[in-house]
């Protein structure tokens, strides 16, 4: 019979040696940086939209880029950190006083500008294009939060899923204005967090079901 000593020795013989996670704030910076360089891409491929300087000194405008970027920045922070065993889930409320400034915008705009707006303005071309940044942009982050949170594993899923994801959500709403006339900051949010309570919701289920079978 193998004794407890040999036993253990045997098994610490086989480990592997665990890689640890780079710092919260620096994967978050990696991140980031993706982001950046998918906003460069486009601007080399598409060209950002012949208005865009006089867009940008209008104030309304202004804001709501600026606050959408910075609400993403600070939500991927916050989810990088949150993902980590033993953080303060007050890193949580980071966002939150940026994205209360970024969704007050949103909303002054939609009630001044709703009655302008004009159907016939927009063409198929247009659409189909401002489509495919939202996927270009939205996509490639989205998977590359998802490798980069993989670990997180039985650490609170829903609220670093909710968190990134109005990470990618704010960074997408953020880039689409800088090419296109078309704002669908609406459409983005309501895609994101749709998406995140499909996982929130799948994610609840799986683990109903293991803990009824255990």
């Amino acid at each position: 019979m193998t004794s407890t000593q040999d036993l253990i020795g045997s098994l610490a013989a086989n480990l592997t040696p665990v890689r640890r996670l780079r710092p919260p704030l620096l994967r978050a910076g990696g991140w980031l940086l993706l982001a950046a360089i998918i906003l460069v891409l486009l601007s080399i491929v598409q060209g950002v939209r012949p208005d865009l300087m006089s867009r940008l000194r209008e104030p309304g405008f202004a804001i709501n880029t600026f606050a959408a970027m910075l609400t993403g920045a600070l939500a991927a922070i916050a989810a990088f950190v949150v993902s980590v065993p033993g953080r303060s889930r007050l890193w949580l409320a980071l966002p939150l006083p940026v994205l209360a400034l970024w969704i007050s915008s949103v909303g002054a705009q939609c009630l001044t500008h709703w009655v302008t707006l004009d159907a016939g303005g927009l063409s198929w071309g247009e659409t189909v294009r401002c489509l495919a940044t939202l996927v270009l942009t939205s996509l490639p982050l989205s998977l590359a939060m998802l490798i980069m949170l993989r670990h997180m594993a039985v650490l609170p899923s829903t609220s670093v899923t909710l968190m990134s994801s109005l990470a990618v959500a704010a960074i997408t709403a953020a880039t689409l204005p800088l090419f296109h006339a078309f704002d669908a900051t609406v459409l983005i949010l309501l895609w994101n967090f749709g998406t995140a309570g499909l996982i929130v919701g799948l994610g609840g289920l799986a683990s109903w079901r293991l803990a009824s079978q255990s």
